[in-house]
């Protein structure tokens, strides 16, 4: 069983303040759990977060001038 984090200790996780947390909780684009009025965060779904967020590095083999031709 993941190991269940209040706002605070889900942020300092995130290297975030409480209030950021918190607004991922109000617009659901985080998975919480409620008990009762707290609620509590897996850890689990903070890691989901963060690799959802993930933006592989590009390659130079990747890269394409702006005007799409070769400078």
């Amino acid at each position: 069983m993941d190991k269940l984090l209040n706002v605070e200790e889900a942020a300092e996780l995130l290297n975030t303040s409480p209030r950021f947390v918190r607004r991922l909780i109000a617009e659901r684009r985080i998975e919480f759990v409620k008990l009762g009025r707290p609620v509590r965060i897996r850890e689990s779904a903070l890691i989901a977060y963060v690799v959802a967020g993930t933006v592989a590095p590009m390659h130079a083999t990747d890269a394409v001038p702006a005007s799409g031709r070769a400078a």
